[in-house]
């Protein structure tokens, strides 16, 4: 057996969710096909009070072991770096954390909040979040760059605001099943194998993208919505137009831009007003690029997509 602990802090419950909507493997998967033990879980642990505080105190001593450590949402520090805002069995969840870490086989973040601070962690940050290794881009978060479980591996990121479910059960059943080593990370120490591509592959909007044809409103079924509605699938390592949402849609395809919920800086422009579903100009030519892509190469680009734009680029083709 495989012992999995999951704890919530700063959260707003959607990875919660997303896990328990897992199909491939399902959560009832991990536990009667792969043999995890959920010691815990906020939506699924049956023990409360004096008991839940024994479960952790068993296993912050080692009396029982902590093979995988999950958290999801972010590590409060408020007020004044004490945590006390957040508080869970007696203490506060960030000193929880910091035991638990320390005797964990495999530490997973779940979720933005949990990797990079997500929307709490925006400016001005008043609950004083933080990622478990990452704040924003800058490494460090929490638990400190220096920071690797017993198995030798630093936080296992799985960012998104949620998180696919599919992407957490996968992960977990890698560890749990001895291949956790084999795991390779990338410098946001997200799984490579989901995080290596970007949101913009696979989705059916790619043609469009391709001759320069934008969208201009939500939910229509034609043109791509990076060139005027924010989307930053061409800038976003996910696998979400390749491992579909409930097995047969994204965002994209849904005609909702990507908003770059697995990159660090999520969410953009810190909420600006009017900042939000737009993409964002400078002398016409979009200031976040698809990665890759200069500036002058774009407009060299952009010209030739347009001049030679098919007829058919500005029809409705959707056929999924």
């Amino acid at each position: 057996m495989t012992n999995l602990l999951w704890l919530q802090g700063g959260a707003c419950s959607g990875n919660t969710m997303s896990f328990l909507n897992a199909e491939e493997p399902s959560a009832c998967d991990l536990v009667t096909d792969f043999g995890i033990n959920v010691l815990w879980h906020p939506s699924l642990g049956l023990e409360l009070g004096e008991n839940l505080k024994k479960l952790l105190n068993a296993l912050t001593s080692g009396q029982m072991p902590l093979d995988i450590f999950v958290f999801e949402g972010t590590v409060v520090n408020a007020p004044n770096g004490t945590g006390e805002w957040n508080r869970f069995a007696g203490r506060p969840m960030k000193d929880w954390v910091t035991d638990l870490a320390k005797v964990a086989g495999y530490t997973v973040a779940i979720g933005d909040c949990a990797t990079y601070g997500g929307i709490p962690a925006t400016a001005p940050n008043p609950s004083e979040s933080q990622g478990l290794q990452f704040l924003k881009r800058q490494q460090g978060g929490y638990l400190g760059t220096s920071y690797r479980s017993k198995a030798g591996l630093p936080v296992i990121n799985i960012p998104g605001c949620p998180a696919h479910p599919d992407w957490i059960t996968q992960i977990v059943v890698a560890v749990a099943t001895g291949r956790g080593a084999e795991l390779s990370l990338d410098e946001f120490q997200r799984p490579k194998t989901f995080f290596t591509s970007f949101t913009q592959t696979g989705c059916t909007r790619n043609m469009h993208f391709a001759y320069k044809v934008s969208a201009t409103e939500y939910g229509q079924r034609k043109g791509c919505l990076f060139y005027d509605l924010g989307c930053r699938g061409p800038m976003t390592h996910s696998p979400c137009n390749r491992i579909l949402w409930n097995r047969q849609s994204s965002k994209t395809r849904a005609g909702m831009p990507c908003m770059g919920c697995t990159e660090p800086e999520f969410p953009f422009f810190e909420l600006a007003p009017g900042t939000v579903f737009k993409t964002q100009t400078l002398m016409g030519v979009p200031k976040d690029l698809p990665s890759g892509v200069d500036k002058a190469g774009y407009v060299k680009l952009t010209a030739a997509a347009k001049a030679a734009s098919p007829a058919w680029a500005e029809e409705d083709i959707f056929v999924v």
